[in-house]
């Protein structure tokens, strides 16, 4: 193999990587909220369907709605509903989100949405409920998360109801500091995100109490119900750890594989066409070699710390 060939394959994979690269910043600001765009669409469709078959309506306003001691009611204990599926909505208009949140913290439930920490309570429950969302990909619904300050309000609506939280902290924590969505006596609200933006060397952390809520009622009530039997409060349930992203290297090297082997034979079989059909076979070739770039991207993006 001559010097010059050895040159020309050199230069040809140092142009493949350049182009590679200048591609996934479009993707990661942009393709992978693609993918989030058509799970938070599936999942405001499940939550719809379980509230039409909970037959539940808000009581009233959040705002109009407190306990006999003048604090929001909060919501009884349920269960979690089933990883991956939908928890509620949050809305938090001072930054312009309005999302699904979905169950858990792993690396697909927050390619989803927000996800919420399996083991703390679900919002509007006594407890510290905590939710934790992407702050750069994925429709990056907690970019502007460090705008908050005391007193902004984030609506939660669940099955159980509307519940309305006022911002009361916000600060950054190491990445392993799991004291932020530990257990706590009073109903509170927790967000956390990576900080600063892309990067993940630390967390931040938005606090917020429950200040108004409206619990759901049944559409039509065909017996009164008997009133319930006094019972003891429940435990506090053990607070989740930090979400930990689990890092498929073996779909990433498989699609970079793919990736290369691809480009190296359409570069070659290229240039042996006829001029006459060389256009049709770059042009349906390119297409080909950039869904392939894409699902490769999608194997790499959760592989940055910067994606969680």
């Amino acid at each position: 193999m001559s010097f010059t060939t050895i040159r020309m394959a050199v230069g040809r994979v140092v142009l493949v990587t350049g182009v590679l690269i200048l591609l996934f910043i479009p993707y990661l600001l942009w393709g992978t909220g693609l993918q989030t765009a058509r799970s938070q669409n599936q999942l405001r469709v499940e939550f719809r369907a379980a509230q039409r078959q909970a037959g539940a309506l808000p009581a009233a306003k959040p705002s109009a709605v407190t306990g006999a001691d003048g604090t929001a009611q909060v919501a009884p204990t349920v269960p979690d509903p089933p990883a991956g599926s939908a928890v509620g909505v949050i809305a938090i208009p001072k930054i312009g989100v309005s999302m699904m949140v979905v169950e858990g913290t792993g690396e697909a439930q927050l390619q989803a949405g927000p996800g919420h920490y399996p083991g703390t309570p679900l919002p509007g429950e006594v407890g510290n409920a905590a939710i934790a969302g992407h702050r750069t990909t994925y429709l990056h619904p907690f970019y502007n998360l460090d705008g908050l300050v005391a007193g902004d309000s984030i609506t939660v609506t669940t099955l159980q109801g509307i519940f309305v939280y006022h911002v009361t902290q916000t600060l950054v924590v190491n990445p392993d500091d799991v004291g932020v969505v530990g257990p706590t006596t009073t109903p509170q609200l927790t967000l956390t995100t990576c900080n600063p933006r892309y990067s993940a060397s630390q967390r931040l952390v938005v606090h917020a109490a429950l200040a108004a809520s409206a619990l759901v009622r049944p559409k039509a009530v065909t017996a009164p119900a008997p009133a319930p039997a006094p019972v003891p409060p429940l435990p506090l349930r053990r607070a989740a750890a930090s979400p930990t992203p689990t890092r498929d290297w073996a779909a990433a090297i498989l699609w970079g594989a793919t990736v290369a082997a691809l480009t190296t034979v359409l570069w070659f079989y290229a240039g042996k066409v006829r001029r006459s059909r060389r256009a049709l076979v770059i042009g349906f070739g390119l297409a080909v070699w950039l869904a392939v770039v894409f699902f490769f991207f999608e194997a790499v993006a959760p592989l940055l710390p910067a994606s969680f």
